[in-house]
């Protein structure tokens, strides 16, 4: 990014004064949104450094699941009619620490699977739905939450499962 920044001062895209405040703003970035807006007028959408697939997922009368190193955009819409979705967040990228899924579910299914750390709140409207959210998450960490309409569907969230190692370990700093 960096670098980027530094050709566009060499080539005359961008004055000296322009340059040290987009570099500042680099290196003080705390999420990756705020790196995103730093090379948009420099160089075209297909060769930023940084590019955020915001396309919505769709699971008609099937199944689609999105893991693997990907980021995850502000909003992310999400539909789901006698389908289910699957959302590996444990290597994915936040695009910043509130993510909101805009879910669309009719007789469907939204599965995240979350990092330790990442809270999932539900606040969209839920008719006949369940939601089963077995996460652990940790003050100021990353927040999802799912908004929009779930009719006769259900919303899993989970974390990775503990070994066996680790619970001992936390009891025993829980002290017991």
């Amino acid at each position: 990014m960096v670098t980027l920044l530094g050709d566009a001062l060499a080539d005359g895209r961008l004055t000296a004064v322009e340059h040290s405040e987009r570099t500042e703003q680099a290196y003080t970035a705390r999420t990756l949104g705020e790196l995103t807006g730093l090379t948009t007028d420099l160089i075209p959408a297909e060769g930023q450094p940084i590019r955020i697939d915001s396309r919505s997922l769709h699971a008609l009368f099937g199944s689609v699941r999105r893991d693997g190193r990907w980021v995850v955009p502000v909003r992310l819409p999400v539909l789901a009619v006698f389908g289910s979705v699957e959302l590996d967040l444990r290597e994915a990228i936040l695009q910043r620490k509130h993510i909101v899924i805009e879910a669309a579910v009719l007789a469907g299914s939204i599965t995240l699977l979350v990092p330790d750390g990442v809270q999932v709140n539900v606040t969209g409207r839920m008719i006949l739905a369940s939601r089963d959210l077995r996460v652990r998450p940790v003050v100021d960490g990353p927040v999802i939450e799912i908004s929009g309409n779930l009719i006769l569907g259900s919303i899993k969230a989970a974390a990775p499962k503990r070994t066996w190692r680790q619970r001992v370990k936390g009891r025993i700093r829980r002290g017991g």
